[in-house]
């Protein structure tokens, strides 16, 4: 049968990701444990639908209302995301009805995050206590006069002065006078692999404009240069604090526009506040849905999709099980067949009817919160 698997793009400050709902475990094995050449599929922006990252709304495991699962564009997973979390409570928000001061507990890899929707629609999210022991970010960095870990790291024939600072994944700050002069790509992705962070590491390019104005550029681990990290935002203000270099509350301006983040006393959780938009909504089309998948349809009953099985005795493809003659060795045709046949399906209405009930109500919702209807 055609698998029409339904997704929401959403951004915060320009750094994209593709959400699927899966609480009431809808999802398959094949999404919730993903190869990662599907994810790197999905997440290209030529021959996929485009985005930084892939996450996840699952059942929690523990006293969360949720879990969060995210990978990365390169098929990774991450630990935790500040911006793909913030896109995760407006998703939640949209699809479940927009209450103002509504508070989730969302487990992520990086413990319990705790994010709120406020009466403006910025989103205010308690990021947790920053780590700052070197074994709990991870790195060989070790912790220098300013109470965090800090050292040299060569590339090539030039040494860089950086600290490291952990919100549930790893960050390496490097303070710069001029950000628009370094070599951003080549210093980017030498630091993210650099030995001295085993687990690889997020990238950010610091400049101090004020005590309360700070500015970065960010390459991220397993994406690359990307519009906004709201982790990042974070780690670099607990750096920039320990090393004398702004106050304990901050703008930080980044390429996709501005968090405002605190520390409240230079001690315990650190806190972020942003936005998130939806893009838009879709459903993947067969080629881009995972192979060997066991879709839940309206009556209970599930069906399983294979990939497409040519056998080389009998001049033939297969698909669940359906056998389509290629007609003199025509291929178009023997996919012309097999689109003929999804689409004279009668399960193919059951399919399509609920996404497209599912995507009406998104609408309207968020259509509402807007004040266009």
């Amino acid at each position: 049968m055609l698998v029409m698997l339904q997704f929401s793009k959403y951004q915060g400050l320009g750094n994209d990701f593709l959400l699927m709902d899966g609480r009431e475990g809808q999802l398959t094995k094949q999404v919730i444990n993903p190869d990662p050449a599907w994810v790197r599929k999905i997440c290209d922006r030529h021959f996929g639908i485009g985005a930084d990252g892939l996450i996840l709304a699952l059942p929690p495991r523990a006293d969360g209302d949720l879990r969060m699962q995210i990978f990365n564009a390169d098929g990774s997973q991450a630990e935790m995301c500040g911006n793909g979390i913030r896109c995760l409570t407006r998703f939640l928000a949209d699809i479940d009805g927009d209450l103002c001061a509504q508070r989730w507990n969302i487990e992520t890899l990086a413990g319990i995050i705790c994010p709120i929707l406020q009466e403006d629609g910025q989103i205010c999210v308690d990021m947790g206590s920053p780590f700052l022991k070197p074994e709990s970010i991870p790195t060989t960095l070790t912790i220098g006069s300013a109470g965090l870990p800090q050292g040299e790291c060569h590339l090539g024939g030039t040494s860089l002065n950086v600290a490291a600072v952990g919100m549930g994944n790893p960050h390496v700050i490097v303070p710069v006078e001029d950000l628009e002069s370094i070599p951003f790509e080549n210093w980017g992705q030498s630091l993210e692999k650099h030995q001295a962070f085993p687990a690889k590491t997020n990238v950010h390019f610091l400049k101090i404009h004020s005590p309360n104005q700070l500015e970065i550029r960010v390459w991220e681990r397993g994406s690359g240069p990307t519009l906004a990290c709201g982790t990042g935002a974070c780690a670099s203000l607990v750096a920039a604090c320990l090393l004398g270099l702004s106050d304990d509350h901050a703008e930080v301006l980044l390429p996709g526009g501005v968090l405002r983040i605190s520390w409240p006393g230079r001690r315990g959780s650190v806190f972020m506040t942003g936005p998130a938009e939806p893009v838009f909504d879709g459903v993947l089309t067969p080629h881009l849905t995972p192979s060997h998948t066991e879709v839940l349809l309206q009556d209970g009953q599930t069906a399983l999709v294979d990939d497409i099985e040519y056998s080389a005795n009998t001049n033939s493809s297969r698909i669940n099980g359906v056998s389509y003659l290629e007609k003199d060795n025509n291929p178009e045709v023997d996919s012309l067949n097999m689109v003929n046949d999804c689409l004279t399906s009668p399960l193919l209405e059951s399919v399509i009817t609920p996404a497209g009930d599912s995507f009406g109500h998104h609408t309207r919702i968020v259509l509402g919160r807007d004040g266009q209807i």
